[in-house]
């Protein structure tokens, strides 16, 4: 932070600008449809490629035969990877090289859609009806659907070179063989977190145009991306070219939800077509592509050990992690230790031993998806407080209330490292359930229990941290003569409304009128460096980048009017859209006037470079950690199943709020997609591997008529990680709804004798836990449905989901994998 930035962050103008829910000036291209998503982008000439996808989920693949398909109009080429030298993205982190993916598919399929070949023809009618006649001769090969099955001996292995499916171990995030120790009772669950797609309005898609003069790039790519600096990376890494003979350009990207923040196989592919053809090819998914061909999200099957007292204060926690990655090493490599990183939450658990594995598949490659691990962690915590304090009889607003963080112990290390800045998890709760009417809500449940109503009243409470803000961003902002600036910035968004965030920030800092700030974003030749728009790290990283470039530009400009003003610098300040003399409103020069000045190095002080510019790169020291409390309440008919989600209350602390329409915006978004994961979503696959949710007829992604209006409050704990003193918001509001929401379906039943349903809470496994808890109660007949308490000190009641099922060590870690 600046030495003027605390004065700045004072001055009723700029708090005036930063605290406003000021309009998006990106929403009128977007309701007029003047805005140009990748498919818009005109392109004259250029083909057209469509990708040949496996049918089979794990085969080799002994030929491709092209002959009747290059002989068809239009058509171009066929091309194998044989064609394109048998190139792979480049090896993840700390993942085995073996697991790297290929361009396309090398001797071997391992997912339904993984790309085999490619068809460039003039048109896309024309390079579809081609695919459709390349005829590949499959082996099939037993396929491996389930992580737990995986790792069985007698496993098929996806990678025979490797000898196992064991991707990645995760030893080192926190180890504590005591973790256990001196607990009264200890609740044991077995959680599976579903496998979901992000199901982007806009899917992927590229185009690729070969430079053909000396000094242009080798090959520009556009890309519907969250990170077009990374894509430059890879593309250039994989096709052995300088990264600045890269080019990498977005127009509007229509959503990402992390499905987008990786380089996919098709992208460079697309680009080594039109360097190889000398000219332009585009290729745009189908839906039903998309949704097989888009990396999946959450895929983790959880053992879970929570040891307390018997009046419900937790000693420990113990926790194993199974991460379905996929057919390939990908993003899916950094969500275990993000799992484990937040696995404290917002409570003081005194010891914690957490250990994961990552496990490849024969299905969709796993990567982040909004929250990426964090959600994760939520849910684990969330559903086993549930449990506890149903065991031990307690609330559960008491039990939480009973182990949270207290206020004055911020900022605050956990077990797993996590080092909080900021926090008051127990005033966040407080807050939700005040606006959830919580005391009437639980009368309301009685009365409806006590009359044997169908329709029976749940109650969910989630409490949540996350971690947000990494790395380092760059930010530009220059002056012109006309008195409007230009901003440069190395986010790239898909909807969250930098161009707006990022105007009132210099608007703000500059005393200038926000219609003349224009904001430019996502184009590698433009903007020199960018760590792209992910993890909820824009504001704080991105828009602190913006805010230091305008501090900077603001100083040269006092410099720049002392010395033509003939005034000292201290007695220079910025009013009313001018920078002048103190005092002395006369004595002012115009941002037009200065930029023009700034021209020539005749009318500069010594040392003063030409044009009116500043730049800046910030990095985080550390992340930033968020919090919130959300509560739900569903209806549950006991006789079908069926939930209805009533109300949700969120309440959320992001740090500063720079814009707060911007903030209520990304909170909605996320509460839908938590609560659509807890009640709906889940992508599913036979026996076979065939995926049986490959379209929006089968996926169950709601409409905004399954969802209540949301109620939310704010809290506002700054952080002093950043000078702005923001914290991260676009994940929150799926990290606390989607167990809140979970929470609260199995609440309406569980005085049936329910203790866990896994998700979706659909209503097929709504009814079917509730058959099962009534075979199950004493007296019933047993039938081989529910399952019987563990033992005075350990538990595992409910239905057949609500228990580890595997025998666990004193690690966590099934012996086998040990």
């Amino acid at each position: 932070m600046t030495a003027h930035s605390p004065d700045l962050l004072e001055e009723p103008t700029l708090r005036r600008i930063l605290g406003s829910p000021v309009l998006r000036s990106e929403d009128h291209a977007l309701l007029t449809g003047a805005a140009r998503y990748l498919d818009d982008v005109p392109c004259e000439g250029a083909l057209h490629a469509v990708f040949v996808r496996s049918p089979i989920a794990h085969a080799l693949v002994s030929s491709v035969d092209a002959g009747e398909a290059r002989a068809m109009p239009g058509v171009v080429g066929v091309f194998t990877a044989e064609d394109l030298g048998r190139l792979r993205l480049p090896p993840v982190e700390d993942s085995p090289a073996v697991f790297a993916r290929p361009l396309l598919a090398i001797g071997r399929v391992r997912f339904v859609g993984e790309p085999v070949a490619v068809v460039v023809a003039e048109t896309r009618a024309q390079a579809t009806d081609a695919a459709d006649a390349v005829a590949v001769d499959y082996e099939p090969l037993p396929p491996v659907i389930d992580p737990e099955a995986a790792l069985e001996p007698d496993a098929p292995v996806l990678f025979s070179d490797y000898g196992s499916n064991l991707a990645i171990r995760v030893d080192d995030v926190a180890e504590d063989d005591s973790a256990l120790e001196g607990a009264e009772i200890i609740m044991r669950g077995r959680f599976v977190i579903q496998r979901v797609a992000p199901v982007p309005m806009e899917p992927n898609g590229a185009l690729a145009i070969a430079g053909a003069a000396p000094g242009q790039p080798s090959v520009t790519l556009w890309a519907s991306v969250q990170a077009p600096h990374d894509t430059q990376r890879v593309v250039a890494q994989v096709l052995g070219l300088d990264p600045a003979r890269v080019r990498v350009r977005t127009a509007a990207v229509g959503g990402g939800f992390g499905g987008k923040i990786p380089t996919y196989p098709e992208h460079v592919v697309i680009a080594w077509l039109a360097r190889q053809l000398g000219g332009a090819v585009r290729w745009s998914e189908t839906r039903n592509e998309n949704m097989v061909a888009m990396t999946h999200g959450r895929a983790q099957v959880q053992h879970v050990e929570l040891g307390a007292t018997r009046d419900g204060r937790v000693l420990g926690l113990r926790v194993f992690v199974i991460q379905d990655i996929g057919a390939y090493a990908s993003e899916a490599a950094t969500l275990p230790p993000l799992t484990g990183l937040m696995a404290s939450g917002p409570y003081r658990i005194p010891r914690i031993d957490f250990h994961a594995v990552s496990v490849v598949t024969t299905t969709t490659p796993v990567g982040a998806y909004r929250g990426a691990g964090r959600p994760e962690a939520t849910w684990l915590l969330e559903r086993a407080l549930d449990m506890l304090a149903a065991e031990l009889g307690i609330d559960p607003a008491e039990i939480r209330r009973t182990n949270f963080i207290p206020r004055e112990a911020f900022p605050y290390r956990t077990p797993t490292g996590a080092s909080y800045d900021s926090g008051d998890p127990g005033r966040a709760l407080d807050a939700a359930l005040r606006l959830a009417g919580y005391p009437q809500l639980r009368q309301e449940q009685a009365a409806r229990i006590g009359r044997g109503q169908t329709w029976q009243l749940g109650i969910g409470i989630s409490s949540y941290v996350e971690v947000t803000g990494w790395g380092s961003e760059f930010a530009s902002v220059e002056a012109d003569d006309q008195g409007t600036f230009t901003v440069l910035t190395g986010t790239s968004p898909q909807g969250q409304g930098h161009e707006t965030a990022w105007a009132q920030i210099v608007a703000g800092t500059l005393g200038v009128a926000f219609d003349a700030v224009t904001v430019r974003h996502s184009d590698t030749l433009l903007v020199p460096r960018g760590g792209g728009t992910m993890g909820s790290r824009s504001l704080q990283v991105g828009g602190s980048a913006v805010f230091r470039a305008s501090v900077a530009l603001l100083d040269k400009a006092r410099r720049l009017a002392a010395h033509l003003l003939e005034a000292s610098e201290n007695d220079v300040r910025r009013f009313d859209g001018r920078i002048g003399v103190r005092g002395d409103p006369a004595s002012s020069l115009s941002w037009g006037e200065l930029a023009a000045a700034a021209g020539g190095p005749s009318s500069l002080p010594p040392g003063m470079e030409t044009g009116l510019r500043a730049q800046a790169d910030f990095e985080m020291e550390d992340s930033t950690y968020p919090f919130g409390a959300h509560v739900a309440v569903v209806e549950v008919d006991t006789e079908t199943g069926k939930a209805k989600l009533v109300r949700h209350v969120a309440v959320d602390d992001c740090g500063r709020r720079l814009n707060p329409m911007l903030v209520e915006g990304q909170i909605h978004g996320g509460i839908a997609q938590g609560a659509a994961q807890a009640l709906f979503e889940s992508f599913v696959y036979d026996e076979m591997g065939n995926p049986l949710t490959s379209s929006l007829a089968d996926y169950a992604m709601p409409s905004a008529a399954e969802l209540p209006a949301f109620i939310t409050a704010a809290l506002e704990t700054p952080t002093d990680r950043n000078p702005l003193g923001a914290k991260g918001i676009g994940e929150g509001g799926t990290i606390g709804a989607g167990p809140a929401v979970h929470n609260a379906v199995i609440d309406a039943v569980s005085h049936l004798g329910v203790r866990h349903i896994d998700m979706p809470v659909s209503p097929q496994r709504v009814w079917r836990a509730i058959r099962d808890a009534q075979r199950a109660a004493p007296g019933a007949p047993r039938e081989g449905g529910g399952d019987g308490a563990a033992g005075p000190e350990r538990f595992d009641r409910g239905n057949r989901h609500a228990h580890a099922e595997r025998p666990v060590d004193r690690r966590g870690v099934p012996p086998k994998i040990r």
